[in-house]
């Protein structure tokens, strides 16, 4: 048996080996670290599928809402952080999870950007008129259509109830935040013919804003001028209120 000639040598880690933070950021979250310096603007995009209470297919694109939420507080509480953009490019989801991210950015005291990219379908609508103004890009588009429900359900009236009284609370937020009608939402909610085998209304980016949905047609940079123009509102208000 050959002698030992020693303690074994730690080989040196390799640059693959060692862990990148900021790879692992986008890979989990969608996220990234600013390049160089500290940015007064928290970006928080929501791609794919809402996630709520149910995980989805691996092979699902999901944005998970238990994700979001702490990164919500996190930017409110930052007193770096002086004004949030919300960037979509989703499908819908979860209603509930939808509903609650939604919430958390209406009720955000700093001022908030919402940019649909892509599309902003479904529980996206509430998530995207959220934010205190509004942009779609011009080739983008949002689907409105009724709460549907799927998986083994109970077929009893409450059920029905329930989903309508939910589908209520989605009409009510998107109406309360943004300038289309009760009755036009509904028309575009519950309109036949247009969606093959379901009951909805698809709204490209000039006519969102012509319906009321979205505030303006643009792009990033929109978002961006837009956003600093309230922070400074905002600075120079004597008591710091929100720019609506």
């Amino acid at each position: 048996m050959a002698a030992s000639t020693g303690p074994k040598q730690q080989e040196p880690e390799t640059e693959e080996g060692k862990k990148n933070p900021v790879l692992e950021n986008i890979q989990q979250l969608g996220q990234t670290n600013t390049l160089s310096g500290e940015s007064n603007i928290f970006c928080l995009t929501i791609i794919g599928q809402v996630e709520g209470h149910i995980v989805l297919p691996p092979q699902n694109k999901t944005t998970k809402y238990e994700h979001l939420i702490p990164q919500l507080v996190a930017a409110e509480q930052n007193p770096k952080i002086e004004g949030v953009m919300i960037i979509l490019n989703t499908v819908g989801g979860d209603v509930e999870a939808g509903l609650a991210i939604a919430e958390m950015v209406a009720t955000l005291s700093k001022p908030t950007i919402a940019l649909v990219l892509g599309g902003g379908h479904s529980i996206g609508v509430p998530i995207a008129v959220s934010a205190n103004y509004s942009i779609i890009a011009e080739t983008a588009t949002m689907t409105i259509h009724p709460i549907r429900l799927n998986g083994l359900i109970i077929g009893v009236p409450q059920t029905f109830e329930y989903l309508d009284k939910m589908q209520e609370r989605v009409v009510r937020f998107v109406t309360k935040h943004s300038n289309v009608t009760e009755d036009k939402f509904k028309e575009l909610m519950f309109k036949t013919g247009e969606l093959t085998r379901d009951i909805g209304t698809t709204v490209i980016g000039v006519d969102a804003v012509k319906y009321g949905l979205i505030d303006q047609v643009g792009g990033i940079g929109d978002a961006i001028r837009e956003l600093n123009k309230r922070i400074d509102a905002k600075k120079a208000s004597p008591n710091g209120g929100l720019v609506q």
